[in-house]
């Protein structure tokens, strides 16, 4: 015997059906909406590469704290550091070229606060030296000690600039400055490095770059360098560099 669907039962299975699919539909769409909310997740790519550019940035504070002992030994210098408004710390410049230019390496900027103490450490890229450096001269330390805020400035309102005469500054080779056959100039260059100015009296130094990637890497967070120097952060791992040069570059009048 045949059964024969009535109307009504046949128009509430239809109406069922409908609602149930359209609530589907509105979950899956509240869910779509719900992931696109939500911030991206940082991978792990992007995690470890910040981890390694936080790590040899800490490697590079470390190898600072080295080079600052080393001026340490150098008494006039010292007089120089006492008086300064910044330093700029190259740990390890590459090995010097035939002729004009150099390649560079990894900077260190910290700058004093009005108080006497430093601040923590900003990273650059550090460019070429347009002097002509001695053939095979074996690369080392390289430190710009920063006299006034007009020197000092230039690290802070470019993001690639070069501390040369164009930028109205005059850079002394610090073995010059030390013969006293140069004053002291808007910036002392001096190196661990024998030879590694040749004979010339003033340099330039050029090609110098704000490492964004590496400095928000050491804070992890976003800064911007004057915020570093204002003091707005502070990074633990750069105490032992911040003590040691501020206990031979104490002020002086």
């Amino acid at each position: 015997m045949q059964l024969i669907q009535l109307p009504g039962d046949y128009a509430m299975k239809t109406t069922r059906l409908t609602l149930f699919r359209l609530t589907t539909v509105l979950l899956l769409a509240g869910q779509a909406s719900a992931h696109a909310a939500e911030p991206a997740a940082t991978t792990p790519a992007t995690t470890s590469r910040a981890a390694r550019l936080e790590t040899t940035a800490a490697h590079h504070v470390n190898d600072a704290v080295a080079v600052v002992r080393k001026m340490e030994g150098v008494e006039r210098l010292r007089g120089v550091l006492g008086k300064a408004k910044g330093i700029f710390i190259v740990p390890s410049y590459v090995r010097a070229a035939v002729g004009v230019g150099a390649a560079g390496g990894t900077g260190i900027l910290l700058a004093r606060h009005s108080g006497g103490a430093w601040s923590d450490p900003v990273f650059y890229n550090s460019g070429g030296l347009s002097v002509g450096l001695q053939a095979g001269a074996q690369a080392g330390a390289l430190v710009l000690v920063l006299n006034n805020d007009k020197a000092l400035n230039e690290f802070l309102k470019k993001n690639n600039f070069s501390i040369d005469a164009k930028a109205g500054l005059t850079v002394v080779n610090w073995n010059k400055m030390a013969q006293g056959t140069a004053g002291i100039g808007d910036v002392v260059v001096w190196s661990d490095t024998q030879g590694l100015f040749g004979d010339v009296a003033t340099l330039e130094v050029t090609d110098i770059r704000f490492n964004e990637r590496m400095t928000n890497a050491y804070y992890r967070r976003t800064l911007s360098a004057s915020d570093i120097i204002s003091g707005k952060t502070t990074n633990p791992q750069a105490a032992p560099l911040v003590q040691t040069l501020g206990a031979i570059a104490a002020p002086s009048s």
